[in-house]
């Protein structure tokens, strides 16, 4: 069983977004990972990108007027689940 996943973010892009909006989508992205990645099932979905380089999300939307907190979670979301599949 996996006790720890330790997951590096060296660059994210957000276009369109505020840079003031910037530390709220970071909090929101990394609690939503914490709260995912406890799932075994999400955990073995990044183990089996382990060895790879880059993991792409892909295009990632939000209804309209959505906060930085809803695109912080829905990152997320893409990380764990794979992105655009």
């Amino acid at each position: 069983a996996v006790t720890r996943v330790v997951l590096h973010i060296d660059r994210l892009v957000l276009r369109g977004v505020d840079g003031r909006d910037a530390a709220a989508v970071e909090r929101a992205l990394q609690g939503e990972l914490q709260r995912l990645l406890a799932v075994p099932d999400a955990q073995a979905y990044l183990m089996d990108h382990d060895r790879s380089a880059h993991l792409g999300v892909g295009k990632v939307r939000t209804p309209q007027g959505a906060d930085a907190g809803a695109l912080g979670r829905a990152v997320a979301k893409g990380i764990v689940r794979g992105g655009g599949s």
